[in-house]
């Protein structure tokens, strides 16, 4: 089986310098941000930027590049400012996603705080359709990420992913059909699912299969969890080094649906003080020592 491995990498001084950092741990695909993700302003992509990231990404060999959208946007919300604030700061990062060729914008849904369930869902569906109609998007997928469900966060339970996107497709079919999934296993196990456990897998195989539109898992986040099964709580931890262990991962990369997917870790940066080597580097090595088991 072929396995597309890769990491979140640093764009610290160009978006171009992130492909050099991905190629230089072993990345086969990489996830980066296009702005700072905890602002909501950004600097105007121009034709410079644009054209050296896609040189570099020519030159690399790296596939499926995608990107993560700011932290602060909360389609759920129920504050009126906030929810258009989080709309056209999508937008903004949706359309700069297409003018890099960015390949999927993962997207966490929001939390609904003051409100409740149903109404966030269709709060979050709704904003999804005005963004879509806005960027017209040809490249660019928004994918959805399954979160832990800390608080009122929405997307712990696959179900409501799956209402979301049919919600968008009942309004806007054209925005829905490039709507896709990213599925993160620290969130999954934190939330509930034990995919740690061959049991724990194939249900959550089942409900993948059971409440997400086919084919629309595009992308996978490479997690261990610090946390235990249900606790709910977003903690990431090293490859097999956490709650989730090896037996998760190698259960992932023997998946004949979930293996060749790409993956891309979150894990923590920076050198492990024992060997010195890049974190990104043990991680991956570590990933494909598990799948050459399998």
């Amino acid at each position: 089986m072929n396995h597309c491995l890769g990491s979140h990498v640093s764009v610290a001084g160009g978006l171009h310098l992130g492909v050099r950092r991905a190629v230089e741990v072993g990345c086969q695909c990489l996830q980066v941000f296009t702005k700072n993700a905890n602002a909501w302003r950004a600097k105007p992509l121009d034709d410079a930027a644009v054209a050296s990231w896609r040189a570099a990404l020519a030159e690399s060999g790296l596939r499926h590049p995608i990107a993560h959208a700011s932290y602060l946007i909360n389609l759920a919300t129920p504050d009126d400012g906030l929810f258009e604030k989080s709309v056209d700061a999508l937008v903004v990062e949706w359309q700069r996603c297409e003018s890099l060729g960015i390949e999927g914008l993962v997207l966490h849904p929001g939390a609904y705080t003051t409100s409740d369930e149903a109404t966030g869902l269709a709060k979050v569906a709704t904003a999804i359709a005005m963004s879509g109609e806005r960027v017209s998007p040809r490249v660019c997928r928004l994918l959805l990420e399954n979160t832990a469900g800390q608080g009122t966060t929405l997307g712990y339970d696959l179900r409501q992913l799956g209402q979301i996107i049919a919600a968008v497709d009942s309004s806007s079919p054209s925005t829905a059909a490039q709507i896709g999934v990213c599925l993160d296993t620290c969130h999954a196990f934190a939330a509930g699912y034990a995919i740690n456990t061959a049991a724990g897998w194939r249900d959550f195989s089942q409900q993948v299969v059971d409440h997400l539109p086919a084919d629309s898992v595009r992308a996978l986040h490479l997690n261990d969890s610090k946390k235990p099964l249900g606790s709910r709580v977003d903690r990431h931890e090293h490859i097999g080094r956490g709650q989730i262990g090896p037996d998760g991962f190698r259960l992932l990369l023997a998946d004949p649906f979930f293996g060749p997917l790409p993956g891309y870790l979150e894990t923590e940066k920076g050198t492990d003080p024992e060997t010195g080597l890049d974190w990104d580097l043990i991680n991956l090595k570590t990933l494909r020592s598990l799948a050459d088991e399998v």
